[in-house]
This record gives C-alpha cells, structure tokens and sequence, in this order.
C-alpha cells in the first residue's frame, strides 16, 4: 500500500517514523509551513517535515487543504490511505475522499472522551486513571469517527503531559502499523457511543494561573497537565514563578499561604490540602529544586504565593 502521512509535531513524527520503518511506501507527507521558533525567531521545520526530509519523501506544506490547487499534490500522490496525526488542518470531505481507504487519524484517547485538541492534557487534569490511543476512520465531524483499533494505557499519579505523551505517541505508532498491515483485508469499524463524549479543549496561557482557593488535588493535577506546556504559573514576591512538579498533601493553613520551605519541598495551602512544589523555574532561569531555589530567594514560613 502507498500510506500518505499529514502531521507537524513530535506526536505524529513518531508515528510517521514507524510507518517508514514498518516498510510502507509514503509518497507524500503533508505537514504545516515552517513556524518561527527559538531565541532568534527563525522559521523552522516541524518534526514531521524534518523526518519526512530525512527519508528523501517530498512534503507539501499548504496553509489550508480547501481548494483543488492544494489538495492537488495529494490527489496526484496515488495514496491507498491518508494516516493524520496532530496535523492542525482540517481536511474537508473532498480530501477524505481522495485515498480508496479513506483518512485514519491517530487520536491519543480513549474516544470518544476527549475529542478535540488537548486530550493528554485534559485526561490527567481531569484525574483520569487511564487513557490510550484510539485509531479511527476520519469523517467531516471533529473526531466523530467509527473506532478501529484501541488500546490503553495507564496514567501514573506522576505522570505529566510530557511523559505521557512520548509513552502514546509509541503506542500511537504501533497501532496504526497494525491498522495498515491489516486494512486491506477489512477492518471492522464501531461507531462511537452517544455516552461518555467530552471535549478537550486547546490549553490557553490563562488557565495556567494557579488559583490557591482551589483543592489541592487539583492544582497538583494542574501542574503535571500544564508540564512542559504551558507550565503552571503562580506568583511570589512580585515574580512570576512556574511550578512544574509538586503532590498533594495533607496539611492546612490560608490559600497561598507558604507553611514549610525547605530542602525537601516548598508546602503551600490551598482551598483543601496543600501541595509540596519540588521543582519550580523563575524567569530568564532554568527549571531547579526546591532546596536551590530557596537556598537563592528567601521564602520565610507565613509569607504568600498568589
């Protein structure tokens, strides 16, 4: 079979890489156009793009796939299957009818929970105790799909969305290798239930304020969803501070309100509980210990994170 691929960041890389390996033909990747990036802000080339490079695949790069001069490259491909992963474009009904077996998209849950465009963030938020990969075939709807394959996996109570996500995108990249080799020969497909549907919406810049009025358990959860992106921020002594690892613990005082600092950990109230932050980041700094960030900025007992 000729399995076009479309996607941009590491997540879909790593599916398109176990495509090339489990020896498909890809006459084409679609992927984003080069985005500015980096200290210098210079344009640079998605994950996908730089793998797709790698193999000597050509790779088209349209902004939008609406008119037929974009979708023409595809359409001229002569692929079986278009696989999608994480490509943030839309394909309208004409691009999903172009492969004779249609559009998989490889989507990192368990569907239809979290449809949309944040499910690892939104599964460890939310206190999921697993998620997986769903492999499904592409309609117009946004992950609306029947399901062909499914697997799980579970969320550790340490997980963040980084580690979670390298840990999915492996499976990501097994489970559509087994769709691949066993398309040809039919793949039932389930239609998804009406029950248990949820949206995961994009993670905003807003929501990563943590608000110390909240549980404990929340705000712990907050902080490993919004690790590595887009970090869990409070504020002290007037600086912006980012918390990126912490548990939930039992103790109590006033929401914000610092009750031990020291080596081991930074514990401050919250609504319920409190938190012990063990890794926390200043601007302009990189990412430190609690025992080292309170060992350069005083942080007395009673003082406040708001």
């Amino acid at each position: 079979m000729k399995v076009a691929f479309a996607g941009t960041p590491e997540f879909a890389a790593v599916a398109l890489e176990a495509i090339l390996a489990a020896g498909f033909e890809v006459p084409l990747v679609l992927t984003q156009p080069d985005r500015p990036a980096g200290r210098g802000m210079q344009l640079q080339p998605s994950p996908v793009k730089q793998v797709a490079l790698a193999a000597g695949i050509p790779v088209h790069q349209p902004e939008k796939l609406r008119t037929p001069e974009q979708q023409a490259p595809l359409a001229a491909a002569g692929a079986d299957v278009l696989v999608v992963a994480a490509y943030g474009i839309i394909l309208p009904q004409a691009v999903l009818d172009i492969p004779r077996y249609g559009c998989l998209n490889i989507h990192a849950s368990l569907l239809p929970r979290w449809r949309g465009a944040a499910p690892i963030h939104r599964a460890i938020q939310a206190g999921d105790a697993e998620t997986g990969i769903t492999i499904m075939q592409m309609d117009a709807g946004l992950d609306t799909g029947p399901m062909l394959l499914k697997g799980t996996s579970r969320i550790y109570a340490d997980d963040t969305t980084g580690v979670l996500h390298d840990r999915l995108a492996q499976q990501g990249g097994e489970l559509i290798v087994e769709a691949l080799r066993a398309l040809p020969d039919g793949l039932s497909a389930t239609p998804q239930p009406a029950e248990g549907c949820t949206y995961a919406a994009k993670i905003s810049k807003d929501e990563a304020r943590i608000d110390w009025q909240l549980p404990a358990i929340e705000i712990e959860r907050r902080i490993r969803a919004f690790n590595p992106f887009p970090g869990a921020v409070a504020s002290y002594q007037d600086t912006l501070v980012k918390c990126w690892r912490a548990r939930a613990i039992d103790a109590s005082g006033k929401p914000g309100e610092v009750l031990i600092a020291e080596g081991a950990g930074i514990v401050v109230a919250c609504g319920t509980g409190a938190v012990c932050i063990t890794e926390l980041q200043k601007p302009g700094a990189k990412r430190m210990a609690a025992g080292d960030f309170v060992r350069g900025t005083a942080v007395p007992v009673g003082s406040f994170f708001s």
